[in-house]
């Protein structure tokens, strides 16, 4: 009995380490692989590059060239969460430094800027504007080597699909010429220049302002300037309208009548324009008055109505222009910011 026991004992012990041992195997079949380091993920990265037909001494000088920046991965990871309203960012944004530059260099660049609105039918004031805003007119573009950032956030891999995308973009780019890659410089996150283009708005906006043959944001006004007109003209940039105005809502206003507030795809967000645009008087009749407490005008101008900080906040009648820098950041805010800023510029000064 005792043998018999101590077998079934040994038996059942041994059935434990057998199903033991499956078990691990299969977690070790199931479980992920390692992810690589940085250098096997570039050196990966490269291959692709090279079945795409780069070439190789361009590969070779970007790949040596690239560098892991663990300041990209926590400033993506741990971006600030400010509370902020539209009344305490648009001072910081549009300050009176940033307003008298803005002016100077509106006369600065007269003829030109005049020459560049022509031909791409987009006022020069929302021009400089933007270029104020992304980069304070050039003197602040990041220093970070774009290949080498665009790498980094692909490795990190939140959104690597993107990113190992907009790497290509950048290498379309240097193979193009337009810069090269020791002056590809930007922000953590990969935007470029004095107009802060991703390498993808690059090559779809990205001009020769000046006729040199190259696209230079980084450097050359004039292309900055032409690039920013021309991705407005692209997204449909009316040249005879503004961009919105502030407006007083009536006691008791519906605030469904605005666009929703939350963080959507375009194509949701553009739904929610077209559900909120009325004509300024079919506004005026629901009682939504100039900022001044005076009538809207009686026109059939169209305008979608804002509200950056919901029902409590601020009101805005949103032109189609508004609509058109929504498409370059999707930032109440920063759009807002634009719109004062321009209006700001060519202001009458007491």
């Amino acid at each position: 009995m005792m043998k018999g026991l101590f077998l079934r004992n040994w038996f059942a012990a041994g059935a434990i380490l057998l199903t033991s041992s499956c078990s691990l195997a299969q977690d070790a079949a199931t479980t992920p692989n390692a992810k690589p380091d940085f250098t096997a993920y570039t050196a990966a990265l490269k291959a692709e590059a090279q079945q795409r037909g780069y070439d190789a001494a361009l590969l070779d000088a970007v790949f040596s060239s690239l560098e892991f920046h663990e300041r990209v991965i926590s400033a993506d990871r741990s971006q600030p969460e400010v509370v902020e309203t539209l009344s305490t960012y648009l001072p910081k944004r549009v300050s009176e430094i940033r307003i008298r530059m803005a002016r100077e260099r509106y006369q600065q660049y007269g003829p030109q800027l005049e020459e560049i609105g022509k031909r791409y039918e987009v006022q020069p004031r929302f021009i400089i504007a933007l270029w104020g805003l992304e980069s304070s007119f050039g003197r602040f573009m990041g220093t970070y080597s774009i290949p080498s950032a665009l790498a980094t956030l692909a490795y990190e891999g939140r959104r690597e699909t993107f990113f190992k995308q907009e790497f290509f973009n950048a290498l379309d780019i240097l193979a193009e010429g337009h810069i090269r890659l020791e002056d590809m410089k930007g922000s953590w996150a990969g935007a470029m220049g004095q107009s802060q283009f991703m390498p993808s708005s690059f090559l779809a906006y990205a001009q020769d302002g000046d006729g040199d043959g190259k696209k230079d944001i980084w450097t050359n006004e004039l292309d900055v300037f032409a690039s920013i007109a021309n991705y407005l003209k692209q997204q449909g940039w009316d040249n005879s309208g503004t961009w919105g105005r502030e407006v007083v809502l009536p006691a008791g206003f519906d605030p469904a009548h605005a666009i929703q507030r939350g963080s959507l795809a375009r194509n949701e967000w553009l739904q929610r324009w077209n559900a909120s645009e009325r004509s300024l008087t079919e506004w005026h009749k629901l009682g939504v008055q100039r900022l001044n407490g005076e009538s809207l005008p009686q026109r059939d101008m169209p305008a979608a109505l804002i509200l950056p900080d919901g029902p409590n906040g601020r009101a805005f009648l949103a032109y189609s222009n508004y609509k058109s820098l929504m498409h370059w950041n999707r930032s109440y805010y920063f759009v807002t910011s634009v719109g004062y800023l321009a209006d700001l510029i060519v202001a009458e000064q007491g």
